[in-house]
């Protein structure tokens, strides 16, 4: 019977801990909805986790100790956390929105983390200061049922129990009930879980009396207390820091993260465990025991910063190894955490059970403990996450972390010679290493900028040609000089949809080219809502734009915290894998960004096609429709390799007219003209739709919605990241195969004209698919032989094609004084074909001469 009974104890804080980290993935990113990006709600809910656990153990692990239930006071405290919750997924959405009213559009830095910090703090302080009541509650009870005698080896192995529970629910929620079923019914689980603790707590042992402690509390408390609170700042500011490095090395999903916190969870609940099987009866107060764990948590805190450095090296060697695949790839997420984690957190889990053992022995409450121990947890984020990352980068926070662990140490081990060896000859190498700063140089290139920021690092990297990039931590590239064409189409054929735009705001800067190409009408007032500092700083690197206003602040943020129309709004295509950014493809977002649209408003939300899959195009094309019953798609260029889909809605779910928008066109030259860009009449304009309404609805029929509670994105897109199943030229060719545009559904114009619109979209289709097999050549006779035919044909199909026509055009010139005859021959053909233009005539007269 006791053993069952011991048994159950273990079974609750199992389930206790499946709870409590199952509501930290769900708060996180409910938190991310108001708060704007993810890696900031993350770091807002770790320390309102941390800040409630510490005032609820400190204001009721006194009482809990002193009263002969404890049992009563966990089942209480289980009800209590399960109740909140329930309340909380009835009034988050409420909840949020005014905290995101009070966040404001764009908000002082400072006024922003205030908001965050301090918002989530109190939005789920009860049920966070109950769950800082557990431990203690169970802890007593564990007395009763392991022993008395030995309350550091009852601590351990319930705190290891509570700890796997706290594993397998951060994992379970990743990977099975988030994806299946969604915020509020993922925490519906965890609600029903913490009552059912509730209820079987109170039937086991509910009915204990248990003899109320009386301790006397014996020498100094303030060095034990101070070592708690910095053991526990310094523990989650290794965690913070490790994140944010390898967030430059792996694909940084919200797999990546739960990933991560597992491996930190299970080094601390083994080290736990193990210093219970290996403590002696008696010895818990021992000083020696204590100084060694914290010389051995630096120098595992510094062997695995040096794992660090190698895990480039070990992401490819694996997958190299390993052939790749999604598995492959969520498994070497799983090595870099553990190279880094594994042996710092065992020796933690070991160091936090041996702190509160000798605690309690010297008469100190174990909620006393672990609130001082949880409130410097507390800090760690804003501290180590907002604060010294700035400032002194990665590698300076963890090599302040090792060294904080050294100094923690008591007595004459603190300066012991000896004790500092190890240690010290790490950190030298350590310090002389480079600093943790991942980014990929091409042959040849150099880094011309690079910043760490509170929530990513940005650089911009020049290779051999001159050609700069901007990239987020590493692995996000955010435009190049390269692709100024298809940036300054993203720019412009969403503003020529419009007859005559006065406003526009672009979600997103990137490298700012695209924003900067609107900015050049003078005509038009064009804002840009950018969520990293650093890459407005950067993008001066790439444009010269004096009349753009970038805004520093999160789109989601921005669209629905401000109030000014626009009459264009133009989203950047968003990894949709990447941490946070799945939630700028939701209904509710979409809804959003309708609301600000002024009337006859153009929103145009550009996908990234080569980095979805057709699943999740399915579903964000599904949650588009449902904020734009009547959209429509267009191509922002011909490129196989990084094809761009635009989703095109307005506000009043009208037609385009095509003579207002012949006319604008013909108004807005700009200064380089728009025949730089590609967009030289209309039908290279209206050309570029490639699906209408009930093509879309095809298309996304019975696909899930991407809602704000259900946000299947975040939890599909990883699936290419990881484990890309085909080429993006593949992913672009099955897509026309399944989609279609009749122009009369899309514009109203004349009869003839949509007709001729037609053979061009027939044209463009043709076009692309011919340019799967083109390879590249030596000279313009190999090309020609690959391309003449195909192009032709596309000419036949639609003469007013210029995108086939021109590179013809040129061919045919660069042929002429080698085989004037074949050279004259295709000429003669494009004239016949574009009678109307005058180039190919005009090459016939100059090659004649």
């Amino acid at each position: 019977m006791a053993a069952k009974r011991v048994w159950a104890a273990h079974g609750l804080m199992l389930a206790s801990g499946f709870a409590g980290l199952g509501y930290q993935v769900v708060w996180a990113q409910q938190g991310a909805l108001w708060l704007g990006h993810e890696s900031a709600a993350v770091l807002a809910v770790v320390a309102a986790f941390f800040g409630g656990l510490a005032l609820g153990a400190l204001l009721m692990g006194p009482r809990i100790a002193r009263s002969p239930r404890p049992a009563r006071w966990y089942a209480a405290c289980e009800a209590l956390i399960g109740g909140w919750a329930a309340l909380l997924i009835l009034l988050m959405p409420a909840v949020s929105g005014a905290l995101l009213a009070i966040t404001g559009p764009q908000p002082s830095a400072a006024w922003q983390w205030t908001v965050a910090f301090g918002g989530m703090f109190l939005l789920l302080l009860p049920a966070t200061a109950a769950m800082g009541a557990t431990l203690p509650a169970m802890e007593r009870v564990g007395q009763q049922l392991l022993g008395a005698a030995q309350p550091g080896r009852a601590l351990a192995a319930l705190y290891a129990s509570n700890t796997l529970g706290a594993v397998v629910g951060v994992l379970a929620s990743a990977f099975w009930l988030l994806p299946a079923l969604g915020l509020a019914r993922t925490a519906a689980c965890c609600v029903a879980l913490n009552l059912l603790c509730a209820m079987v707590a109170w039937r086991a042992f509910a009915g204990d009396a248990l003899p109320a402690e009386a301790r006397a509390i014996h020498g100094d408390t303030r060095g034990p207390m101070m070592r708690f609170a910095l053991t526990g700042l310094l523990g989650l500011g290794y965690e913070v820091l490790v994140v944010r490095v390898l967030s430059q090395v792996t694909e940084d999903t919200v797999y990546t993260f739960a990933l991560l916190l597992a491996v930190y969870l299970v080094g601390t609940s083994l080290g736990a465990a193990l210093l219970a099987r290996l403590r002696k009866p008696g010895a818990v107060d021992d000083e020696r025991l204590a100084n060694r764990l914290l010389s051995a948590l630096s120098v595992a805190c510094l062997l695995g910063t040096g794992s660090l450095w190698a895990a480039e090296w070990v992401r490819d060697g694996w997958l190299a190894a390993t052939g790749g695949g999604m598995a492959a790839a969520l498994s070497v997420e799983a090595l870099l955490a553990l190279l880094a984690f594994g042996l710092p957190t065992l020796v933690m889990g070991a160091l936090f059970s041996e702190l509160s053992a000798r605690a309690m022995a010297r008469g100190l409450s174990l909620g006393r403990a672990l609130g001082v121990n949880t409130l410097g947890a507390a800090l760690a984020p804003l501290l180590f996450g907002v604060l010294l990352v700035p400032l002194l980068g990665p590698k300076g926070g963890l090599l302040l972390v090792a060294a904080g662990y050294l100094l923690l140490r008591s007595g004459g081990a603190r300066w012991r010679v000896g004790s500092w060896a190890p240690a010290v000859v790490v950190l030298a190498v350590t310090v002389l290493a480079p600093p943790l700063a991942f980014v990929e140089l091409p042959e040849g290139g150099r880094l011309v900028s690079y910043q760490e920021g509170a929530m990513a690092a940005v650089s911009v990297v020049e290779d051999a040609r001159g050609v700069s990039r901007l990239r987020i931590n590493n692995r996000q590239q955010e435009g190049s000089s390269a692709t100024r064409l298809v940036d300054g189409r993203q720019a412009l054929l969403p503003l020529l949809l419009h007859p005559a735009p006065q406003r526009a705001l672009f979600l997103g800067m990137g490298t700012g080219v695209t924003s900067s190409v609107a900015a050049e009408d003078p005509q038009l007032q064009v804002d840009v809502a950018e969520l990293l500092p650093e890459v407005i700083v950067a993008s001066h690197l790439f444009v010269d734009a004096p009349r753009l206003h970038p805004v520093a602040a999160d789109a989601r943020r921005f669209v629905r915290a401000g109030d000014t129309r626009y009459d264009v709004i133009v989203s950047d295509n968003f990894h949709p894998a990447r941490s946070g950014s799945g939630s700028l493809y939701t209904v509710e977002h979409f809804q959003a960004v309708r609301a600000r649209l002024a009337a006859g408003g153009v929103f145009c939300q550009w996908l990234p096609l080569h980095q979805l899959d057709r699943a999740t195009l399915r579903s964000i094309v599904q949650s588009f429709l449902l904020a734009y019953p009547q959209a429509s798609a267009i191509l922002a260029s011909d490129s196989l390799e990084t094809p761009v889909l635009g989703l095109v809605g307005r506000a009043d779910d009208l037609r385009f007219d095509a003579a207002a928008l012949r006319a604008g066109l013909a108004r807005n030259a700009g200064p380089r003209g728009l025949a730089a860009f590609g967009l030289d009449d209309d039908f290279a304009l209206l050309g570029s739709f490639v699906a209408d309404t009930t093509a879309l609805q095809r298309f996304a029929a019975h696909a899930p919605a991407n809602t704000d509670d259900h946000p299947v994105v975040a939890y599909l897109a990883p699936r290419v990241t990881y484990a890309p199943e085909s080429l993006p030229r593949d992913r672009l060719l099955a897509l026309l195969a399944e989609v279609s545009v009749q122009p009369a559904q899309v514009m109203t114009a004349d009869a003839v004209w949509l007709q001729r619109l037609s053979a061009y979209g027939q044209a463009r289709r043709q076009f692309i698919a011919a340019g799967r097999d083109v390879r590249p050549a030596r000279n313009a006779r190999e090309m020609l032989a690959q391309v003449q035919a195909p192009l032709l044909a596309v000419l036949h199909t639609s003469p007013d094609f210029r995108p086939a026509y021109n590179p013809l055009l040129r061919m045919a010139t660069a042929l002429a004084p080698s085989d004037p005859p074949a050279a004259r021959a295709l000429l003669s053909e494009l004239a016949q074909l574009q009678p109307a233009r005058p180039e190919a005539s005009e090459a016939l007269k100059q090659l004649a001469l």
